[in-house]
């Protein structure tokens, strides 16, 4: 035969779920070019000293928790009475590939916001290394892939109408990485199935930039934000994407490691 076949992976039923609720849903999109030169620089800095590679994704969740930490709003859920619930809490779900060619599984950086970048690293590393049973179609993760479609949707739609469960068990926010793709940065556009908040990372590229007078070559990074706009109006979500953006910019959540003399 001149084709191959193969069964269809048990856990993808779960992403065909998730393209299934993301389609009708009122999302409104942030394409963000952000200058992410001292950032990078700090993280190699500081995992030369630490003596293990920092994760920039973790740098990216760490960000993006303090940004969401000072507009609340922005991942507030409705529950069934039509009232919002909106979280102190920034719960950062990071999809995370144990190993080349997997399916991405989600792991839960519980208060995000009142972690450190090392820690967010340490746990998102800890986790590519030995993934929770769930993660590799164990679990209640293989065990919704055995039921039929329609229970599994009615599940979802469920726990969107109590916040408090799907903060249980999907968090607040949604970061996904598309840098791999391709090099010259680029965005991405991704479906955002139950959460009010996603980041999508895209790639890096070097760009040259006016940098304190002078024009020269800089690292830049492509974010995608998306927003529920049942939930965000336009306003609210520029304000936020500016916090976000200083904070990526400045790296000021790398600014402890710099200062403990933990980063030479």
């Amino acid at each position: 035969m001149d084709y191959d076949l193969y069964p269809f992976p048990p856990e993808r039923e779960i992403v065909v779920d998730a393209g299934y609720l993301g389609t009708g849903r009122h999302i409104i999109y942030a394409l963000v070019e952000l200058d992410v030169t001292r950032a990078r620089e700090l993280l190699r800095a500081a995992s030369e000293a630490q003596g293990r590679a920092l994760s920039f994704t973790a740098f990216i969740v760490a960000s993006l928790a303090r940004a969401i930490e000072s507009h609340a709003r922005v991942q507030a859920y409705r529950d069934w009475r039509g009232r919002l619930v909106v979280y102190h809490d920034v719960d950062v779900v990071a999809m995370v590939e144990p190993e080349p060619g997997a399916v991405a599984v989600p792991r839960i950086i519980r208060a995000a916001n009142r972690k450190t970048v090392l820690e967010i690293s340490d746990e998102i590393r800890s986790f590519q290394r030995k993934p929770e049973p769930g993660g590799r179609g164990g679990g209640a993760s293989a065990f919704a892939t055995r039921m039929p479609r329609f229970v599994r949707l009615g599940f979802f739609r469920l726990l969107k109408w109590n916040p408090h469960w799907f903060k249980r068990l999907s968090g607040t926010v949604i970061v996904t990485s598309v840098g791999m793709f391709g090099r010259g940065g680029g965005w991405g556009l991704g479906f955002l199935p139950l959460h009010t908040l996603g980041v999508l990372v895209g790639g890096i590229a070097s760009k040259p930039a006016v940098h304190q007078g002078e024009i020269v070559i800089r690292e830049f990074l492509n974010l995608t934000v998306s927003f529920d706009h049942d939930i965000v109006d336009g306003a609210p979500a520029a304000r936020f994407v500016q916090s976000l953006a200083d904070l990526v910019e400045g790296a000021s959540t790398l600014e402890p490691v710099e200062q403990s003399g933990e980063v030479a």
